[in-house]
């Protein structure tokens, strides 16, 4: 099977989405399937180390609790390894969801006079409405038309998402518990302020614990510098076990803000039925609705896409690539059942992606052993990931921020001309001052316009 034979009517791609045993398997036989599974094991193992720090980071810069970024991870990469459209792809919580469930949970969570049931509930409901649009754009071959967003919009949204990121861990890392108040809250650190904000934080000083800062950075290089020497060691946990080891010993009376603290003990009981929840209609609740709804389809529908397709690059596959409408049924099911089951909205996870196929990963096996691994190992650890210094995953987003700014994506816009370098730092710049969406959509609507004036152009003049 290879892409000219991927179904081209409704009927014929609903009979694929529900073919367990498709292309995806092509290079697992009878031959060498102790080979693959070994491989496979081994990659799944690797992923699942350095997923639950990740995890557990991405879900408390959500507004979430930790336990739900284990859920969410290990949940997503099931149901996305079982119907999505990639051989290779991981599946979980990533930084692009970040601003998207951080500014939900803050606007209908207890920092707006709010209950955090009512805020996932909420996001819940938004993100089954995202997860039906998603299955719907699949059966109707909608796939293809994420490949037409601009890689220069595509890289300045994750230059813009990174700097979101590493601007809003700064609570954590500098260990003022009360930090996010100090800066004018969630909000305004997402949609602008920052100078009001640096003022505010210089104007604080004495209350920045120093030994919080030198964990968030013994973390943060760490894990850079182990996986600079191998991606078979698990930089994250390495990096988090020790500056665990050294606030439960030479440093606990240091007054160093633990994961228990602001969270309590993490539960090992880790899926639970949540129900959505729709709070009373108004105008404002509908036009939330509706913007939500839009984020999670263009998070899922884009960075998946963008994900299947490097995966297919980086291992290398001459043989049958990613099916772009399978990956959205297969997104809409993550977005529908994840959350449901005490999770939260996930996506196809790049540098994951590229862990798991470095690792050895050929088959969708590696993700059913990274989500099998990560439960077991969280369950049997939980007692333990409470002690975690909320330093520490300050370190390890902050790490995950530079990660996603890749010198060698900049050059390449930049040799693509100045329209595009400029659409690139026009969208960077947009996603941290205004929102996730409002800068993403303002690009595309700039560039498209000014592409079909040019082209126009082009025809007078010919």
């Amino acid at each position: 099977m290879n892409k000219k034979t991927f179904p081209t009517t409704p009927l014929g791609r609903i009979k694929l989405f529900f073919t367990f045993f498709d292309s995806r398997w092509e290079d697992l036989t009878k031959e060498n399937w102790l080979t693959i599974v070994y491989r496979d094991f081994s990659a799944g193992l690797i992923v699942a180390m350095t997923a639950i720090p990740m995890a557990m980071g991405f879900a408390m810069a959500m507004g979430m609790r930790p336990e739900h970024g284990i859920v969410a991870g290990a949940l997503a990469c099931t149901i996305g390894r079982t119907f999505g459209g990639s051989k290779y792809q991981v599946y979980g919580p990533t930084a692009a969801f970040i601003p998207v469930i951080a500014s939900l949970m803050t606007k209908y969570g207890p920092s707006n006079g709010g209950v955090f049931e009512t805020a996932h509930g909420f996001l819940i409901l938004v993100s089954i409405i995202a997860g039906i649009i998603l299955i719907i754009m699949g059966i109707f071959g909608f796939g293809r038309f994420a490949k037409l967003v601009p890689n220069s919009i595509i890289v300045g949204f994750t230059v813009g998402i990174a700097l979101v990121i590493a601007l809003t861990n700064l609570e954590d890392i500098l260990g003022i518990e009360s930090f996010s108040d100090l800066l004018g809250g969630q909000e305004e650190s997402l949609s602008g302020g920052f100078i009001h904000n640096i003022s505010t934080a210089f104007n604080n000083l004495h209350l920045i614990n120093g030994w919080s800062i030198l964990l968030g950075v013994m973390t943060f290089a760490l894990t850079k510098i182990l996986l600079r020497i191998s991606i078979f060691i698990p930089g994250p946990v390495i990096a988090m076990s020790s500056a665990t080891v050294l606030s439960a010993t030479v440093l606990q009376d240091k007054n160093i803000i633990l994961v228990k603290d602001l969270y309590g003990s993490i539960p090992n009981n880790f899926f639970k039925f949540t129900m959505p929840i729709l709070p009373a209609l108004n105008s404002s609740v509908i036009i939330d609705i509706v913007y939500y709804v839009a984020a999670i389809v263009f998070v899922s529908g884009v960075e998946s896409i963008l994900c299947s397709s490097m995966a297919d690059k980086l291992a290398n596959n001459d043989r049958t690539p990613f099916n772009p409408d399978k990956e959205f049924f297969g997104q809409g099911l993550v977005q529908i059942i994840t959350p449901l089951l005490q999770g939260f909205p996930c996506t196809g996870a790049l540098a994951r992606t590229a862990t798991s196929i470095k690792a050895g990963a050929q088959t969708p096996l590696a993700g059913y052993f990274k989500a099998i691994l990560k439960l077991s190992m969280a369950y049997y650890l939980a007692k333990y990931l409470e002690l975690i210094p909320m330093a520490c995953i300050g370190g390890i987003l902050v790490w995950v921020s530079t990660n996603m700014i890749k010198p060698s994506e900049i050059k390449e816009i930049k040799h693509l001309g100045k329209f595009e370098f400029s659409m690139m730092i026009y969208t960077a710049v947009m996603v941290p001052v205004t929102d996730f969406l409002t800068g993403v959509l303002s690009a595309l609507i700039i560039y498209f316009i000014v592409k079909k004036a040019f082209k126009r152009r082009i025809q007078a003049q010919s």
